[in-house]
Order: structure tokens, then sequence, then C-alpha cells
């Protein structure tokens, strides 16, 4: 039998960014015609957020949360160094990046050999450790063991599509470099293979919203929906029950943070949807898979969770391998557009 180590963790891009840049999607939302004026004044926030956002616009509130995310990261870069796998599988959304109008798989196994990755090629912002646009990142892959496992899950009758090689993106989605980048954030090296596992996390408006969103109040045509979050459990256990028969030591990793605040219609998209986040992490943390099970995938809309669909496949593997966790923790905040959380079951 081969060992899982199951981690959860957090692709949230203006990490990468500086401190003064980091509330940038807040700011970005501000601007927003659609939105009331009353809604965007300061004055009638939460006061939490108010804190948050002081008098610079959350520039010096930055450090403190960037600090959490460090934590985080550094713990679970410690377990999985002690764990030593022979490579990581990650669950991360594609969010209109490798797959577009022509093809938006529910998920699939990326079976890719070894690639070069030029993160800050159309970067928005500087990034915090001062690297050029030209900078490359090696990312090793794992085909041999994304391809046997694809064959395992196609038997088992569980339809997961396949590629060889990029369709879109010239090397992976954010939500996978973005993990590689943040386990190594300071920069020892990334020496773990990878077999990344799209989602299609955005559903409807994976095609119509581009991955992200439209201005507020502008109607568009939306796609079809994302696979449920029962659907992408029963997927996860899956992917655990044939990894723990397979000859390798894994890392199952789910990337995303939780409720996106630019995805919150009902809370004017200004802040994440905590309440919604806290419910769905106190059943983590007690194992409570029978409220996620439960969650439907209008739900996950409503709150502006869609990302959160990679940790639905998590969920079911620790469902599927009858696993507590070992250590969470929730990183709140009200500026910086999304709730984060991070996990470990060993």
């Amino acid at each position: 039998m081969a060992e899982l180590l199951l981690v959860g963790v957090t692709h949230y891009p203006p990490f990468a960014w500086r401190d003064e840049d980091m509330a940038g999607i807040l700011r970005g939302i501000l601007k927003d015609p659609g939105i009331p004026a009353e809604a965007k004044d300061p004055a009638g926030w939460p006061e939490r957020m108010r804190a948050e956002w002081g008098a610079d616009e959350a520039r010096s509130s930055a450090a403190a949360h960037r600090q959490h995310l460090v934590t985080g990261f550094d713990r679970a870069r410690e377990a999985i160094e002690d764990f030593a796998p022979d490579f990581l599988l990650v669950w991360g959304d594609d969010q209109y990046e490798n797959f577009k109008e022509d093809l938006i798989p529910p998920y699939a196994l990326l079976a890719y050999d070894d690639l070069e990755a030029e993160p800050w090629a159309h970067a928005r912002f500087p990034n915090v450790w001062g690297e050029e646009a030209d900078a490359k990142v090696k990312v090793r892959g794992r085909p041999d063991a994304a391809r046997w496992l694809a064959g395992q899950l196609l038997t088992d009758g569980i339809d997961v599509a396949y590629a060889y090689k990029p369709l879109h993106h010239p090397s992976l989605a954010h939500a996978f470099l973005n993990t590689v980048l943040f386990l190594d954030y300071h920069r020892v090296g990334f020496p773990w293979p990878m077999v990344c596992m799209p989602i299609n996390c955005y559903g409807s408006k994976v095609i119509s919203a581009r991955g992200a969103f439209v201005p507020f109040g502008r109607q568009v045509e939306p796609d079809p929906p994302a696979p449920s979050p029962r659907r992408l459990m029963d997927v996860g256990g899956a992917v655990a029950r044939h990894l723990a028969d397979s000859p390798w030591r894994v890392a199952l990793v789910a990337s995303s943070s939780w409720s996106h605040a630019f995805l919150t219609d009902h809370l004017w998209r200004l802040r994440p949807d905590t309440p919604a986040d806290r419910r769905l992490y106190d059943a983590l943390a007690t194992s409570d898979f029978a409220t996620w099970e439960n969650t439907s995938l209008a739900e996950v809309d409503h709150a502006g969770q869609q990302e959160l669909l990679n940790w639905f496949t998590l969920m079911g593997a620790a469902r599927e391998l009858g696993r507590t966790p070992d250590w969470s923790t929730f990183v709140e905040t009200w500026c910086f557009n999304s709730n984060k959380v991070f996990a470990l079951w060993s």
C-alpha cells in the first residue's frame, strides 16, 4: 500500500505582489460604476473591514496578511519535505487559461513532461521577489503516473479527460504554477514532480466571464454548470483509493482560496462571504463530511466559493481514507479578496 499526505493551500495571486499592491483587486472593484456609491463608502463597511482598510487602502495591513500566509506555506512545505513524496497531485481551477471555447472538461489529468514556465511574462504588478519578466521556473512532470491514474479512473467509471501537452496555455494555469512558487516562497527549490488535475470550478462563468467577472449588473449568457460538489467528492475519493493502491508516495494538494469577494454579488463584490466559509471550515475541522456532501452548487456559487470545488475533491479523499486533519488554520480577511485556509491530514 502507498502512503498519502493530504494538503490544503491557496494560490492567491496577490500574495506574489508587493504589499502596496496586495489590495489591488478591491481597489479595482471600487471603480466599478455599477456598484452604488453608498456601498463603496468605507463609512458603511463592517468595523473590521474599515480597520483593515485603514487610512492607506490596506497597504499597511498587507504585511500581517502576508505573514499569516507565509506561516501556512512554511508548515505545508515542512510536512511535504518530511513526507518525501514521489510526486504531488494538485487540484486547481483552470480559469479560462488552458481550456477555452473549444473544450471545457469537468476535470482532467495533465500527463505533462517537464516544462519551463515564465510566471511574470504577463504580470499585472511587480512580484515580491523582484524577479524579472523573463525569469523561468522548471516544473517536473510525472506523465507515467498521470497516465496510470487516468486508466484507473476510467476503468472505475470516473470519465476523466487527459492531455499530454498544453492546449492554449504555454505551460501551467496559475493555480498550479502559483502552488509551486508559494511552496517555494523562500526560493530554496521545488524538487518534487507534479501531476496537475484541473477542475472546471467557474462553471457558468468560465466562458461568459472568462473565469473572472464582468462589470456589476452586466448580463451574460451563462455557460453549463461546474461539476457538483458531491460528484467532486466522489472523484477525490476515487483518486485517493487508487493512489493508495499504487507503488508511490503521493501528496494530494487542493490549491485555492475560499470565497472570493469579486464573486459575491450579494455583498457588492467588496468582501468574502465569511459566514459561508466558516460553516465549511468548521465542518472540515471536525470531519463533518455530511455538511460538505450536502452543500449544493447553488450555495457554492452564491457564496463566491467557486474555487472551493478544488477542496471538495480533497474532502472526498479525506472521507475515503477516514482521515481527520492534524492541523488547520483559517486566515480571515476583509480587504484582500478571499479568506484562506491551510490544512494537513498526515
